[in-house]
């Protein structure tokens, strides 16, 4: 009995528990869905929702003229996922038929991309870039396999115009150079959010009445930089760096009134559309990152210094040594060739190292010092443009015995490109030093302006009457007397100086040289300032003759497109119209080479004859022609005892003027040293001897008095 009682015991405790089971269910379900319902509820919507970016737009960037030079542009990639519900092989098969219609691509290169993509993959490109019609006409099939995405890619509309100011963006629409990356953010606005779904897939699903969070829009930049000058530097500098056959270049245009950056250009340059199909030293923009020891054209320093001082007298004499030499603390100093007595004036137009040294050391080193900083030298412009450098310049009590000497020349001092610009820009603003920039103004998506740059003063560099004393003393610089003849244009007032520099490498000075000019116009009331700088140039490394004649031809384009300096000069001198050259001596040279030395000139010429050499032109050498003039070369042998090979006849120079005698000069391979002005009427070697190519010929002038114009003229 107590057995049987023993089992039946058991038998109702496991009914019991039987029982109790979906109570307890039940129990728990009542408890999920009734009691904690709402908990449970909001853990799993927490859990199940997420956010995804909306990208902003990126903003476009504006030329001075409202010219749209960087924008952006939708680019849609398209994908399938084979594996998704629904999807049939009809299915794909019909998306590489839409697809072939658009993309040229024959409908089985679909087919056989899907075929051979990996077993498990879900998620196969068919195309990165797709037309919007082949985008709208695959999104109507509305098959759930297709995966459709936009994305923006970042338009240059001009490829290389400005691409150095400009830059160019990676991968993610991040700026990498230029004003892309200086203005990134400001650019790139604030991308907004959507609220989505996502299932246990872990899939996105957008959802009706999902919150949503719009993106605040990039601004745009709006900027100085004037498209038609800038083609004209870009496309100037180019031919000269192809003339001179120059490593590099660069070129800078600014209003000095206000410190507006017109142009700025270098060469070679990129296309930053595709910035990776350049080398990273084209991406650079030497303008703002590169330092150089500047040469003559830091002379200006020392012209002010002086003058402010009062160390100068402007009919003083300095008395240079007959052989263009003289030892400064154990140095030798040179001049580029000897110049014997100089004027004030006469030793910066004629760029005397010896007399400008002099001067110098005649100014406490303390105040030169001061008076570099004050132009600049030493510190960053603080321009909107990205990496920019701000040079060198030594402290006095650094100095050794010979760095004031030299420093006065423009060595043992490096400075960027822009810096020269700054300092000549506040020389030509009546010594009102203007921050440059580039940036004018900003505005919001809808073109409201959010921010504009106002011209800013940063110091007076010099007193006003000391600018007024200096500026012909400049001038004189751009004159047949001067270094930089060859920068002169017929008709128009331009001060300037020349600057020619041996490069210093590998702990001593080469024999490579930079070459540059630093000028402005119109001097009566200045609007550009133009820098040139070429990197060894090869023709000739005088910064008058390859730099000046860069600078001439970009002073012709902008003042021919600038109507207030056209209508200052005479109907017969109108830089528009004007469009003339000067043809090179080509007598004597081989066919190859006549055609090496027009290249770049865009003088086009005709042979007639046979031979290897020129032995007749037509024009003649150092005439000048309008632009659409032929030239016409007769070929023919030389005879013996002409000229033998690497030397060359000197022609008879006498009564000719210094522009005409350099023309002449310089077609024949020759370098000249004028010294003196107007008529020649001296000059060595004498006309018909023979001279080695790539040496100097020296000429002397002088100008003719009244008296003599009057007898010649009755003769």
């Amino acid at each position: 009995m107590n057995h049987r009682t023993s089992i039946m015991s058991r038998m109702f405790i496991l009914m019991g528990l039987i029982f109790l089971l979906p109570f307890a269910i039940l129990v728990q379900i009542f408890r999920v869905n009734v009691m904690e319902g709402d908990g449970l509820r909001e853990l799993w919507n927490s859990q199940a929702i997420d956010y995804i970016a909306i990208p902003a737009q990126r903003g476009n960037i504006y030329d001075a003229n409202g010219s749209l030079l960087a924008t952006n542009s939708a680019v849609y990639k398209i994908a399938v996922d084979p594996f998704a519900p629904g999807v049939t092989r009809d299915n794909l098969d019909m998306v590489g038929s839409v697809l072939s219609r658009h993309t040229g691509r024959q409908a089985s290169y679909y087919r056989n991309k899907i075929r051979n993509a990996p077993s498990n993959s879900r998620y196969i490109v068919l195309e990165r870039s797709i037309s919007v019609q082949a985008y709208e006409d695959i999104r109507e099939l509305g098959y759930r396999g297709v995966i459709l995405e936009e994305e923006y890619r970042r338009n240059y509309n001009f490829e290389t115009l400005s691409a150095h100011t400009l830059g160019y963006v990676n991968h993610n629409l991040d700026g990498m150079a230029g004003l892309e990356a200086k203005y990134n953010q400001t650019l790139k606005g604030e991308d907004g959010l959507q609220q989505v779904r996502r299932d246990r897939s872990n899939r996105i699903f957008a959802y009706v009445g999902a919150p949503r969070q719009q993106p605040r829009q990039g601004s745009s930049l709006h900027t100085t930089i004037d498209s038609y000058i800038q083609a004209i530097v870009e496309e100037e500098l180019e031919n000269g760096i192809q003339t001179t056959r120059a490593k590099q270049g660069t070129a800078i245009v600014m209003d000095p009134k206000t410190g507006a950056v017109k142009a700025m250009a270098n060469y070679p340059t990129f296309d930053p559309n595709t910035p990776a199909a350049s080398d990273t030293e084209n991406r650079r923009n030497y303008a703002v990152s590169d330092m150089f020891e500047p040469g003559s054209t830091f002379k200006l320093v020392t012209a002010i210094a002086a003058v402010e001082q009062g160390v100068v007298d402007f009919d003083e004499i300095f008395e240079t040594p007959e052989n263009g030499r003289i030892q400064i603390h154990g140095q030798w100093m040179r001049d580029h060739d000897p110049l014997g007595d100089l004027t004030f004036k006469q030793a910066i137009a004629k760029s005397s190292n010896i007399a400008t040294s002099e001067l110098a050391m005649r100014i406490q080193p303390e105040r030169y010092y001061q008076y570099a900083r004050n132009l600049g030298f030493g510190t960053p412009t603080n321009i909107d443009l990205h990496n920019e450098v701000g040079g060198r310049l030594q402290k006095p009590f650094e100095w050794s015995g010979v760095t004031l000497p030299w420093m006065s020349i423009g060595y043992e001092v490096q400075a960027t490109p822009l810096q020269i610009v700054q300092a000549y820009a506040a020389f030509a603003n009546g010594g009102k030093m203007m921050k440059p920039f580039v940036v004018s103004h900003l505005t919001d998506e809808f073109g409201n302006v959010k921010e504009r740059t106002r011209p800013s003063l940063v110091r007076r560099i010099a007193k006003e009457e000391t600018i007024q004393k200096l500026m012909p003393v400049f001038e004189e610089v751009v004159t047949d007397s001067g270094t930089a003849n060859w920068a002169s244009v017929e008709g128009l007032r331009i001060a300037g100086k020349t600057g020619t520099a041996q490069k210093y490498i590998g702990g001593r000075y080469t024999t490579s040289y930079r070459a540059s000019f630093a000028g402005f116009f119109p001097v009566e009331d200045p609007s550009y300032v133009i820098l040139v700088l070429l990197d060894e140039p090869r023709t000739s490394f005088y910064g008058g003759f390859t730099a000046g004649s860069v600078f001439r031809e970009i002073t012709k384009r902008i003042a021919g497109l600038d109507d207030s300096i056209n209508r200052s000069i005479s109907p017969g001198d109108q830089l528009a119209e004007e469009n003339r050259i000067f043809i090179p001596q080509l007598v004597g040279h081989t066919e190859a080479g006549a055609e090496s030395i027009l290249k770049g000139t865009g003088i086009r010429y005709r042979t007639s004859g046979s031979g290897p050499f020129v032995v007749d032109q037509q024009p003649s050498a150092a005439e000048a022609i309008a632009d659409n003039v032929v030239v016409k070369l007769t070929l023919g042998d030389i005879q013996d005892g002409e000229s033998p090979d690497g030397f060359v006849k000197i022609p008879d120079l006498r009564e000719m003027n210094m522009r005409k005698a350099a023309s002449v000069i310089r077609g024949l391979g020759l370098e000249i040293e004028m010294i003196g002005s107007g008529t020649i009427y001296n000059q060595f070697p004498l006309a018909g001897e023979l001279m080695r190519e790539g040496r100097t010929v020296t000429v002397r002038g002088r100008a003719r008095s009244m008296q003599n114009v009057t007898l010649t003229a009755a003769q």
